[in-house]
């Protein structure tokens, strides 16, 4: 499959960020603009079959890499020495893309399509506002003891002695000859390693970041895998339990009720989900984000349909796709849950 070729974005400081932008047919377009956020360690060409098929429903859709990260690493130099943080992906990066989007579709709605960290970091973008609605995708409060089994059991022992022991001798985290969620800016991996080990997740930064995640007040639609290898409900009760203000409705995907053997942390994102899954986000633009969404495959629009029905149930409540509560409270709104 080709894909578009790469536009170089300045971020907020000048960085040079790598960008692709997934057109769509200006007919068939509603005036929604969606922007993927990748996870950490995951480059944004992962994300483009997904971008693409979007883009041929209608809607146009960026992907972008952080500093440091894929295309936005430094040809020809290493991350020793590199300088970068989460905060800056955030403040610098994330919002010189919803700059363009502005500059680029005047008057369009912004739906931000958070998979992992880039859900998380909403609160952190000075420029939110600009942000309709956000769909998270497997994300949630990356604190260690809200890790899924087996994970939980040995991922303490990277944070307190892996990590640190290899940016120190490397000068960042060399992810990739360890197998370990790929290479990461000294910065980015000492911040999010300083969130893992606290209950308080990003909101360890104190009362720096506690005003902008107050400030989010749009609807958010977190998708929970049940068999997600590295995250729990619980953990997506806990992160969205950091943005007190925001519309949150947490749902469980249920593989074996959706007809599939696994999902997962990166599943959704797969060729393989464009028919199970994929609709869903086009279905989620058109019911949740209040926007309107010509071409949906009309196989799925009953299915999906029925399945978005319940989202009018209080977002206190957590909903496997079938519509059915959760045997546990969602919790939605506080960093307490009683999940299991």
């Amino acid at each position: 499959m080709t894909h578009p070729p790469f536009e170089t974005v300045p971020a907020r400081d000048g960085f040079p960020l790598a960008m692709r932008v997934f057109a769509a047919d200006p007919v068939k377009s509603p005036g929604t603009v969606a922007v993927v956020a990748s996870a950490m360690g995951v480059k944004q060409d992962f994300y483009a079959p997904f971008a693409a098929w979007l883009a041929s429903e209608g809607v146009p859709t960026l992907t972008f890499d952080y500093r440091g990260m894929g295309a936005s690493r430094p040809e020809g130099l290493g991350l020793d020495g590199f300088s970068a943080t989460i905060e800056d992906w955030a403040t610098l990066d994330c919002a010189a893309i919803l700059d363009l989007v502005a500059e680029r579709y005047p008057g369009a709605r912004v739906v931000w399509l958070g998979h992992s960290v880039g859900a998380q970091i909403l609160g952190l973008i000075p420029n939110r506002e600009r942000v309709h609605a956000m769909l998270s995708i497997a994300a949630g409060s990356g604190y260690w003891r809200y890790n899924a089994k087996p994970l939980r059991y040995y991922v303490l022992s990277m944070w307190l002695f892996i990590m640190p022991v290899a940016v120190r001798m490397a000068g960042y985290f060399p992810g990739r000859k360890l197998k370990l969620v790929g290479d990461l800016p000294r910065g980015v991996a000492e911040q999010w390693r300083k969130w893992c080990l606290s209950a308080d997740y990003l909101g360890a930064e104190g009362d720096r970041v506690r005003p902008g995640l107050a400030d989010v007040s749009i609807p958010i639609t977190a998708l929970s895998m049940q068999d997600d290898e590295m995250m729990t409900l619980r953990g997506t009760q806990a992160l969205f339990g950091l943005y007190p203000n925001a519309q949150v409705e947490v749902r469980r995907l249920r593989p074996r009720e959706l007809g599939l053997r696994s999902i997962g942390h990166f599943g959704f994102f797969r060729s393989s989900m464009k028919e199970p899954l994929w609709p869903m986000v086009t279905e989620w633009i058109e019911a949740r984000a209040g926007l309107s969404i010509e071409g949906l495959m009309p196989k799925f629009r009953r299915k999906l349909r029925l399945m978005w029905a319940a989202s009018e149930k209080p977002a206190s409540s957590a909903t496997s796709v079938s519509g059915r509560p959760e045997t546990m409270p969602a919790a939605a709104r506080c960093n307490r849950s009683h999940a299991r």
